[in-house]
């Protein structure tokens, strides 16, 4: 159990399901380097793991011998290709908008999300899918200087719902949620519906690890 005054959600694999949108990326990223015969959504899901960590995806490719063309030619397709798809492709989890209805009735809620783009795109996207209203707070990795795993953006997120951070609880699919969480002295809720496995997400010792969203009210306590 959780206790918190507000709450941080993630988008991508927390709310949102946009795996389509990854392997509709993988796709365009391997046809920029003339490789549309070794089309892989495992390698498209990867990427997306390393992007979000900041690491290196090179040696993905080592045995195409592409060498700078992975950086100059994959992920200017892959990161166009995406940020076009997930608009249309991505889909509310299960049960998603009546978790946010109960959530935002007992807590303000505010989203924040590594995509960088303009909030006004995410705030649409929310819109589109029917999510928009339950959200007093969006931030983008275009309003930070620096993106998760920095706390930057939730203590921008708690700063403008007026909540303590450390009486804020960060969810999130991935890795730099709860690192970023424990950099900022919020409490920190795992979900398991993302790229990242369940004893991956055990080894950054969040507060609590839930399968998926839909449960979550069960398991935040209002202070």
């Amino acid at each position: 159990m959780v206790q918190a005054r507000a709450l941080l959600l993630d988008l991508d694999g927390t709310l949102v399901d946009s795996s389509e949108a990854l392997k509709e990326a993988g796709r365009a990223g391997f046809v920029a380097l003339g490789l549309s015969g070794f089309i892989d959504d495992a390698v498209a899901f990867e990427v997306a793991r390393r992007l979000e960590q900041d690491q290196a995806i090179d040696d993905l490719f080592s045995e195409f011998h592409r060498g700078k063309e992975v950086e100059e030619r994959f992920l200017p397709a892959y990161l166009d290709a995406y940020y076009s798809a997930v608009m249309f492709k991505g889909r509310p989890f299960p049960k998603a908008k009546e978790t946010l209805q109960a959530l935002s009735a007992r807590f303000p809620l505010a989203l924040i999300t590594l995509r960088y783009v303009a909030r006004e795109q995410i705030i649409d996207e929310l819109k589109h899918l029917g999510l928009r209203r339950f959200f007093r707070v969006v931030v983008t990795t275009l309003d930070v200087e620096k993106p998760k795993p920095s706390p930057e953006a939730l203590l921008v997120a708690a700063r403008k719902l007026r909540v303590p951070i450390t009486r804020c609880a960060i969810v999130g699919d991935s890795i730099v949620d709860i690192q970023a969480g424990k950099a900022a002295g919020a409490k920190t809720v795992a979900v398991t519906t993302g790229l990242f496995t369940r004893r991956e997400l055990e080894a950054q010792k969040p507060d609590l690890i839930i399968r998926n969203i839909a449960i979550l009210p069960q398991y935040v306590l209002q202070i």
